[in-house]
């Protein structure tokens, strides 16, 4: 894909850095298009060595090629972050006073803009029919961000995270395949309180489950998130189930899947519980020893979803994250756990050497229910949430 990357000059451009390096590595062409503004925040050879392609910010540059016109032209997405109250407020206006904002006015694709400025700015009435302005004409305008600006302010007006942004610009071109499908998915770690204070837990943080419900959602899908002691910000559009232990999540996983077509367990789910939790703190013996912990075995949530299937012709998908051990690799002990559990769809991730938890990341394998590798996938949560629902829409589109 073809994308503009369009940059104004606000000191939310560093993050744009982070956003050509999603594009970037999802495989797809980026030309930036920073206004000279911009340039004083992040300089020409940063954008050039990330993108592997020239800087401008005048019409008079490569004027053969005519680029204020062939880029538009030529785009298949155009996003433009940070997009400040200045650059706002000439593209209503239909200005077209740089290279950025002649493409602009070209463009006949999809355009995403995401706003960043100061609250007071963000909320005057200039911007604010500015906004509602370029919405009514199609282009598609994020709302910011809360949270700390620049010095000690805070307040609506902060640019969104770079993975958040290509999410919302990914929606906008993708195919709706899952339209009029219901599509639950968990995400997160369970925790499995040992007294009030402590908890069994891991380390999962929910991204890769929160980065598959934002794709199922922009291709068209009604979905509800299970998400199991995570901090992140709803996608938009998601119904949100928050949980904390493996039988909260199995009761409410269970009752969105009585009307799913498709059940993705990305979630962490803890193996064990403690046999008992106290109502106070565990206190240190006075000599020393600790008293053993006894652990039960939690439901196979997963392995239970794939045997009842709670809809005729639902397909599920659990996730593995797995380490190799004495025994075999992270592969021999995914494809086992393939048979064992009877999902449509097993999918490996390993989680060593900086892989997997809490990483922007991630790395995948798609195995089918015999433990057959069907994919291998790399790059950002969204990319791979990607590449797992292409395999689930044609799955359903089999059934």
């Amino acid at each position: 894909m073809r994308i503009i990357l369009g940059v104004s000059g606000g000191i939310a451009a560093y993050k744009a850095i982070h956003l050509l390096r999603t594009f970037t590595e999802d495989g797809h062409s980026v030309r930036v298009l920073p206004t000279a503004a911009a340039l004083e925040f992040v300089g020409a050879p940063t954008w050039e060595a990330l993108s592997g392609e020239p800087v401008a910010t005048t019409v008079f540059a490569d004027v053969p090629h005519v680029p204020h016109v062939a880029l538009g032209q030529q785009a298949d997405l155009v996003v433009v972050a940070p997009a400040t109250a200045d650059l706002l407020a000439r593209m209503t206006a239909g200005r077209s006073d740089d290279l950025l904002t002649a493409t602009l006015l070209t463009a006949r694709c999809p355009v995403l803009v995401a706003p960043a400025m100061h609250t007071e700015m963000w909320q005057h009435p200039a911007t604010t029919e500015n906004v509602a302005t370029l919405r009514r004409r199609g282009t598609h305008v994020l709302d910011p961000a809360s949270g700390r600006l620049t010095g000690a302010d805070t307040g609506p007006g902060r640019l969104p995270e770079p993975h958040e942004i290509a999410q919302a610009a990914y929606a906008l071109v993708h195919d709706p395949d899952l339209a009029g499908r219901h599509v639950v998915v968990s995400a997160g770690g369970t925790r499995e309180p040992l007294d009030p204070v402590r908890f069994l837990g891991n380390r999962s943080t929910g991204r890769q489950g929160y980065a598959l419900a934002a794709a199922a959602r922009a291709r068209g899908a009604q979905v509800t998130l299970v998400a199991a002691n995570t901090a992140l910000a709803a996608p938009p559009g998601v119904d949100v189930v928050p949980v904390e232990t493996t039988a909260q999540l199995r009761t409410a996983v269970r009752e969105a899947a009585a009307t799913a077509d498709v059940v993705v367990m990305a979630a962490a789910v803890a193996d064990f519980r403690p046999a008992e939790s106290t109502e106070h703190k565990i206190k240190k013996r006075d000599d020393g020893h600790v008293a053993p912990i006894e652990l039960v075995a939690n439901p196979d949530v997963l392995a239970e979803l794939a045997a009842e299937r709670l809809r005729p012709g639902q397909v599920v998908v659990g996730f593995a994250a797995e380490t190799g051990d004495a025994n075999g690799d992270a592969l021999f002990h995914s494809r086992r756990k393939a048979r064992r559990k009877g999902a449509d769809l097993l999918v490996m991730n390993p989680v060593h050497d900086g892989r997997g938890f809490g990483t922007p990341d991630n790395e995948i394998t798609v195995l089918d229910r015999d433990g057959t590798v069907m994919t291998t996938a790399a790059g950002t949560k969204a990319h791979v949430a990607g590449v797992v629902l292409d395999h689930v829409a044609e799955l359903l589109r089999r059934r």
